[in-house]
């Protein structure tokens, strides 16, 4: 498998276990698995749903600022790369 960076987390909202996600190249895909790697941070999780400012959607596109559910604590600045089969 490889992988492909294609944003880096902006915001992490602890209260609700949310990855804000700034996304710089490609897309994400409801679906997709997805690797957070930082400083502290290496984890592969798949993405159930994806929220930009507060409404349900399916993909998000090069600019996009997006909310994902995670289930580990992620960081500002971690990498994210979409994992491709």
């Amino acid at each position: 498998m490889t992988e492909e960076e294609i944003g880096f987390v902006e915001h992490w909202f602890g209260h609700a276990s949310v990855a804000g996600i700034k996304v710089t190249k490609g897309a994400i895909k409801v679906g997709d698995l997805l690797h957070f790697k930082g400083h502290t941070t290496d984890f592969q999780e798949p993405v159930n749903s994806i929220q930009e400012e507060h409404n349900k959607i399916q993909e998000a596109k090069r600019g996009h600022d997006i909310g994902i559910k995670v289930s580990q604590r992620v960081r500002e600045h971690d990498k994210v790369f979409k994992v491709v089969a």
